[in-house]
């Protein structure tokens, strides 16, 4: 056989290895459901809702040590009955509209959104009756059993689609720290907890997904949960709560303000600031289908839900906060 000969011939055995692979990524993507799946579809493909009462207790919290600020603030912010939707997200993508791809609901700040600025945050109006201008917002949660027929249920795309289920109840607190006490949170920090790509990262790192039912408050999954009949499904979102003592966000919003040890203690060269807590909870019918809004390659997954806060306190207001942790009080504002 001539060199001429062989060489067609490898270049021929080269295209149909080729074509072969390609031919094979292609049906293994169809047949995995590839990005065609539905919302439903993908939340299924993300595990499963689990039976809660399967599930065993969490850990207890930390004891409070000697020095500890074991007070609680209960800020009323109401629950979105303003229904301040949009598709922004001011703390990641900062003047870029429709830069989350999938809707937020929030509460407390009434102009929030991606072209806000901390002049526009400290003179707006709020939803939280004790004057609290700051903004707390997550992924809204759908039924995709059900249409969305209102303009903000169709405005996200990217296969966030279905009837987006108002919360129940809406529950923002900040809790002190069970090592030491606490000390004010700049005006206008920037926070992030939980990872909206939580479903194709190589790490669980930044997962805070926490699901729940009502009635089983010391368990939680990062699956969508299976709830007693007449208990609500439930998300918790706990935020960092120690920071650099210096600036207000950082490159990756997270790296100037850190989780805390398991026991409470902040790392090296951080302070304990007060942590704050989002609890929502929704009535939700039994069997009935959920997908919280996500990037359009996360598929619904549990695992992406986050939160967002922009702290707009004036400095009076964060004292006050500080003040009720380290006394060890019961306050609502």
């Amino acid at each position: 056989m001539s060199k001429r000969n062989e060489r067609g011939l490898l270049t021929l055995l080269v295209c149909l290895v080729l074509g072969l692979g390609l031919l094979a990524a292609v049906l293994g993507t169809s047949h995995l459901g590839g990005p065609r799946r539905t919302a439903a579809e993908g939340a299924q493909g993300a595990g499963g809702p689990v039976d809660l009462r399967e599930v065993p207790p969490g850990p207890a919290e930390p004891p409070a040590g000697p020095d500890a600020s074991t007070g609680t603030v209960t800020a009323d912010c109401g629950r979105n009955e303003e229904r301040h939707f949009n598709e922004d997200n001011l703390v990641v993508s900062p003047g870029l509209h429709g830069g989350a791809h999938h809707t937020h609901s929030y509460v407390g700040n009434l102009s929030a959104d991606a072209r806000s600025t901390d002049a526009s945050l400290a003179a707006a109006a709020t939803s939280c009756r004790g004057g609290d201008r700051s903004t707390y917002y997550w992924p809204v949660l759908r039924r995709t059993d059900r249409p969305g027929t209102r303009p903000y249920e169709r405005t996200a795309g990217h296969g966030n689609t279905g009837e987006i289920l108002a919360e129940a109840s809406v529950s923002v607190e900040f809790h002190g720290n069970p090592a030491s006490k606490v000390v004010p949170m700049p005006r206008f920090l920037r926070a992030v907890t939980g990872d909206a790509v939580a479903g194709t990262a190589r790490s669980d790192a930044d997962v805070r997904a926490r699901w729940g039912c009502s009635g089983l408050p010391d368990r939680s999954t990062t699956h969508y949960p299976r709830c007693p009949e007449g208990d609500r499904v439930t998300r918790t979102l706990a935020f960092p709560s120690c920071w650099n003592g210096l600036d207000e966000d950082s490159p990756n919003h997270r790296s100037h303000l850190v989780f805390p040890a398991a026991n409470g203690v902040c790392p090296q060269n951080t302070f304990p600031v007060p942590q704050l807590r989002v609890r929502l909870a929704y009535d939700v019918v039994p069997g009935a289908p959920l997908a919280i809004d996500s990037f359009p390659e996360q598929r619904h997954s549990p695992r992406t839900d986050h939160a967002m806060f922009v702290n707009a306190m004036t400095d009076a207001q964060m004292a006050a906060v500080v003040d009720c942790l380290n006394e060890g009080l019961a306050c609502r504002t």
